[in-house]
């Protein structure tokens, strides 16, 4: 890396929860894994393999219980303004329209004039297609909109590194298809670092410039797949779902997953 410090590292990192009979149980094993600054990196794994609990560790709502998360070369101690994270469930103000929403997510930039604010959230709201409803209040639209209200307020804040955890599981296919594409638009105009995490093959391998395989819990890293290998680096559409690179590709992975699965149950 010629000497340079990787924008986000883990080194060797574990973790494990207490249980209530005072053992432990070990959510994360031995992990160590480098991510380029703007890069989209997806997690993927089996429902609770702990890759949630490693990506919520990169954005300080959790600890290592052994190695270390660095972002920069220093050690996340916690959450702040470079770490942006967009949850599953829609978590939007209703009491606030599409645009105050928005701008909440500036509450804390104090470099910023009220007026700067305002222009941000606009910007933000047209970047992800929500103009007509800036003045709707968020519990008149849908799930799909408040997820993208959630985005939008996410990247308003200028994160370094946008956090996000199965955003689009909740919804139905042609919703998760749209936004799907979007974020691969908005990640061309806005270049942000990201690290997805999903169970869905297919999704990881539309979205990511790498995807990393974990292994059922205790995590640890299987595969890491760098996408642009297999697909090439043109702008990924729908066509891009149907084409022979990416059906190899999304058959590798599955059997990846499937012997793991295969594993699991015989052990």
């Amino acid at each position: 890396m010629n000497g340079t410090l990787p924008f986000l590292s883990f080194e060797q990192v574990t973790k494990a929860f207490p249980d209530q009979l005072g053992s432990e149980i070990e959510v994360i094993r031995d992990t160590t894994l480098d991510i380029a600054e703007g890069e989209i990196v997806v997690f993927l794994g089996p429902s609770g393999c702990g890759k949630t609990t490693l990506m919520r560790m990169a954005g300080g709502l959790d600890f290592p219980s052994g190695g270390h998360i660095r972002l920069h070369g220093e050690d996340v101690k916690g959450p702040d303004r470079r770490k942006g994270m967009v949850f599953q469930s829609y978590s939007s103000f209703p009491w606030l329209t599409v645009h105050q929403n928005v701008l909440f997510g500036m509450r804390y930039r104090q470099d910023l004039t009220a007026e700067q604010k305002e222009e941000r959230a606009k910007r933000y709201t047209k970047l992800v297609g929500l103009t007509d409803f800036a003045t709707f209040f968020t519990n008149r639209i849908s799930g799909g909109m408040r997820q993208r209200v959630a985005i939008a307020r996410t990247l308003a804040a200028d994160p370094e590194i946008l956090l996000m955890d199965e955003p689009f599981g909740a919804l139905d296919a042609l919703t998760r298809e749209f936004l799907q594409l979007q974020l691969l638009d908005i990640n061309r105009t806005e270049r942000k670092t990201v690290i997805f995490v999903t169970h869905d093959v297919e999704e990881a391998v539309l979205l990511a410039d790498r995807v990393i395989v974990f292994s059922a819990r205790p995590a640890r890293i299987i595969e890491d797949i760098a996408v642009a290998d297999t697909l090439g680096d043109g702008v990924r559409t729908i066509e891009t779902k149907e084409s022979d690179r990416f059906f190899q590709l999304r058959n590798r992975i599955l059997q990846i997953t499937r012997k793991e699965a295969e594993r699991i149950a015989l052990a």
